[in-house]
């Protein structure tokens, strides 16, 4: 493997670089202070949502930062009441409103919780404000093998990323195996698995001398997946990516491997399984 650094990236199916770390800002009703840390120590990728209500604050953030707009990567995801067509593009345009935006790197589908004919209305929006200019790539989240089948059966575009819920605890094999086969990046979210830590991490972690949430960052990043741990405390989010001077052994990546629950250990909706 190259070596990983704050600013390394993986080439999307649009063309597209998205860093492999980013700062999530869910829960965060002040996330001014985090996304200014994290765009001075070196982010260059911050992931919102419309649901999270501060898309105007990453905007207003990335402004404030001097950081030039093209360099930082920008997620947004459409919510679940906005599902269809029309809906999802009159969210959109009222994302790049909020954000102060020209275009957003990255819109999502936020979950597949409505049904399968307004999962694909919602798809052909997001493919439709990317023919505008409005959305450079397109993607889904929370979404297990059979919503994206549905994308597939009807033709349309396959989607660059799935963010799912994935962390040592719920590793979400079955979906990172068919996102691996159709080219679809795998970003994990609640990476840090909201501090709570089994014994056998925090022991190894204590071994390379690293903090679990270091540790699990590590573990994501040497798994292949884009990792988005989340903090509202400028300290944390600049030492969270404190993982580029070790490297985790073959044999311990085994070990906390050895950890999955499947979906028993999830901590968070994940509603993969939506009908």
């Amino acid at each position: 493997m190259s070596k990983l650094t704050l600013t390394s990236t993986v080439k999307l199916s649009s063309g597209y670089e998205l860093p492999l770390v980013g700062l999530g800002v869910y829960r965060n009703d002040d996330c001014v202070p985090a996304c200014l840390a994290a765009l001075k120590h070196g982010y260059r990728h911050i992931d919102s949502a419309r649901m999270y209500k501060n898309e105007e604050q990453v905007g207003n953030a990335v402004k404030e930062s001097g950081v030039p707009r093209e360099q930082v990567f920008v997620t947004s995801k459409v919510n679940n009441p906005e599902h269809g067509y029309e809906p999802a593009l009159a969210a959109i345009d009222d994302s790049l409103k909020k954000f102060g935006f020209d275009y957003i790197d990255l819109i999502l589908i936020h979950s597949p919780l409505s049904d399968k004919e307004r999962r694909l209305q919602t798809w052909r929006a997001l493919i439709e404000a990317k023919k505008q200019g409005k959305v450079r790539t397109i993607g889904v989240s929370n979404y297990g093998p059979r919503h994206l089948e549905e994308i597939r059966e009807a033709g349309l575009e396959t989607p660059s990323v799935n963010q799912v819920e994935l962390h040592p605890l719920c590793q979400q094999k079955e979906i990172v195996e068919y996102c691996g086969k159709h080219g679809i990046v795998v970003e994990a979210y609640s990476p840090l698995i909201r501090g709570q830590w089994t014994d056998k991490i925090v022991e190894i972690a204590n071994k390379y001398n690293k903090d679990p949430a270091q540790f699990l960052v590590r573990w994501s990043l040497q798994r292949g997946f884009v990792t988005l741990p989340k903090s509202s405390q400028p300290a944390r989010v600049v030492s969270n990516v404190d993982v580029y001077d070790f490297e985790i052994s073959e044999e311990d990546v085994a070990a906390i491997n050895a950890l999955d629950k499947g979906k028993d250990g999830a901590i968070t909706w994940n509603p993969v399984d939506a009908p």
